[in-house]
């Protein structure tokens, strides 16, 4: 039986609460019939609400985790999430340069949905440095496309990360307050597509790790990046809406809604 399940490879954190991180990047690669092989960046103590502790994997140990991945399975894009330390975006960085062709799509976890810090300037600058001019696409969210690109109106940080190396820039809305949910795409040295999606009631933990991975996964199964970021919202969008809470803290998206509805 042959199965078109393109290979995504991960690079993210374990949550253990099974909301965010690598588990939340296998749920949509999965979902969206990928085959997901992962690479733990730092392990965590956390739960629904909020980070606790960051354990960073040491460089060596990625690099030869990824480097084995990479010799035995047919890579068809990279999903870059909590990396936590700059050591860590550097040994990424060097996996990256030696598989140009891949696209990656990064994430920039800088700081957990409950709050706490995951950066710190060194790390930021790093990922700027390093990272960016690697990405093929780029998921922050508007408080992150703050940090990275040092400005604060959006439009400007758009262009900004653009002109940092990012071939494509989709700033997500959800943390501005406003009664819509507005995600900008930035392209070819302008602001490209504004989508406007319903607001939903909750606070979500893993929605960020949904939409990338979501993205990854339709650019492994070779979509362009363009009709990757509009199938990849409405996927998160919708898991989203049918998520569910598990523990006394945030929301978790329901990646399988599509089951529940077959």
């Amino acid at each position: 039986m042959s199965l078109n399940r393109p290979v995504v490879l991960s690079f993210s954190g374990h949550d253990p609460s099974g909301g965010a991180g690598v588990q939340a990047d296998i749920e949509a690669l999965v979902s969206h019939r990928c085959h997901a092989a992962s690479v733990i960046t730092a392990l965590t103590e956390q739960d629904t609400w909020n980070v606790k502790k960051l354990i960073p994997q040491s460089p060596e140990n990625i690099i030869s985790q990824a480097n084995t991945l990479l010799d035995d399975l047919p890579v068809k894009a990279f999903k870059i999430g909590l990396i936590g330390h700059h050591e860590t975006a550097a040994a990424i960085h060097a996996i990256l340069k030696q598989h140009p062709h891949i696209p990656v799509i990064l994430d920039p976890v800088l700081a957990a949905g409950g709050g706490a810090e995951l950066s710190n300037d060194r790390l930021i600058a790093t990922v700027i440095d390093l990272l960016l001019p690697c990405t093929t696409l780029l998921t922050p969210n508007s408080e992150e496309a703050r940090k990275l690109a040092g400005l604060e109106d959006l439009n400007d940080c758009g262009l900004a990360l653009l002109e940092k190396g990012c071939n494509y820039v989709l700033i997500t809305g959800s943390h501005e307050d406003t009664p819509s949910v507005s995600n900008q795409l930035f392209h070819d040295r302008r602001s490209w597509e504004t989508y406007t999606w319903d607001r939903l009631p909750f606070s979500y933990h893993g929605s960020g790790c949904t939409l990338a991975s979501s993205i990854a996964a339709l650019i492994a199964h070779g979509l362009e990046p363009l009709q990757a970021v509009i199938e990849a919202q409405e996927y998160t969008w919708n898991s989203l809406n049918d998520a569910y809470q598990p523990g006394k803290g945030q929301h978790i998206p329901n990646r399988f809604f599509w089951m529940d509805e077959e």
